[in-house]
């Protein structure tokens, strides 16, 4: 059974059914990284040239971009270099919580020390795991609210792009890009955005974390990071084949404020991610094939939209 609805929901993407026959990798804690590289194809369709000039002089002082450079071929033209390694880009902030990574773990809840909201560039070596969402609570049965956790998602792009439009040093621009690149489609996958809080679990699901599925990965926040498809960093043309089945983004993609961006995906968490047949408990559940159709049908439009609103915000705020 469990087999038979996972195929169900990837034959609804020639993307996603090509990723399911070809790759097999364990999910990341994001949108997984098929899914933030399709938001930044998405945004790099969008960007003026001068823009697209002025990251790729950014990104060329991360310290991973030789290594996105040995994943393309020699012979790529230099607009696609350049487009693979905006891409690639997006992933970063991802990369560094591998335990071989050399970045310090410092847990999903913001350390009460200076590190929370340090900007420093480089030279930061914290994975900063709190800054990838924000947990608005939320309760069905009602159970007391905790408070939001800051520093986090849209706190961090608040502080980001604030810095990309001011004076700061081209290496703190070039650590605060990748982070932009990362955080917009973070804030666009709605259990990046939302907590459920049960009178049974008072602390949270953690976003989906907590709630079990008899679906793979198992979890329902990994179901949704997985729904654009699974794969690595390098597999950078599995997220060029899913960019490209992705809808038009609506006129919503005008709105720049960050906020609005997390209220939306807190609303789709409750009305479209937390529904029937997950129930009210931890599970596990089963997801049906007209679930995951929808799952994936929001997740595209969300992805989409994600793609141009951070197009929006380059060409605005990045100097």
């Amino acid at each position: 059974m469990k087999g038979e609805v996972f195929m169900k929901l990837r034959l609804r993407s020639a993307a996603a059914l090509a990723i399911f026959l070809l790759i097999s990798f364990p999910p990341a804690n994001a949108w997984n990284s098929i899914g933030h590289m399709a938001v930044a194809y998405t945004a790099w369709q969008q960007l003026t040239p001068a823009t697209r000039q002025r990251a790729i002089v950014l990104l060329e002082k991360n310290p991973n971009y030789n290594k996105w450079l040995s994943y393309i071929p020699a012979g790529t033209s230099d607009d696609d270099r350049n487009l693979y390694v905006f891409m690639m880009a997006a992933t970063w902030p991802d990369e560094i919580k591998a335990q071989d990574s050399g970045y310090q773990l410092d847990g999903d809840i913001p350390p009460r020390t200076a590190e929370a909201t340090n900007n420093s560039g480089f030279s930061d070596k914290y994975m900063h795991k709190y800054w990838h969402f924000v947990d608005v609570p939320f309760s069905t049965d009602g159970t007391a609210l905790p408070s939001i956790p800051t520093p986090n998602a849209q706190t961090q792009i608040t502080a980001f792009r604030q810095a990309l439009a001011s004076n700061a040093s081209d290496d703190v621009k070039a650590y605060d890009l990748v982070w932009i690149l990362h955080l917009v489609g973070d804030v666009h996958q709605p259990l990046h955005c939302a907590e459920r809080i049960t009178a049974a679990d008072h602390r949270g699901d953690g976003g989906g974390n907590s709630v079990k599925l008899t679906n793979d990965p198992g979890d329902l926040h990994g179901y949704w990071d997985n729904l654009l498809g699974i794969g690595e960093t390098k597999n950078y043309q599995v997220a060029v084949t899913a960019a490209k089945q992705l809808p038009e983004a609506d006129s919503a993609a005008s709105d720049a404020n960050e906020a609005d961006w997390v209220q939306e995906s807190f609303h789709l968490a409750q009305t479209d991610v937390y529904v029937a047949p997950v129930g009210p408990a931890l599970g596990p559940y089963t997801l049906d094939a007209s679930y995951g159709s929808k799952a994936l049908a929001i997740a595209q439009q969300r992805v989409a939209l994600a793609g141009a609103r951070l197009a929006n915000l380059l060409n605005t705020d990045l100097k």
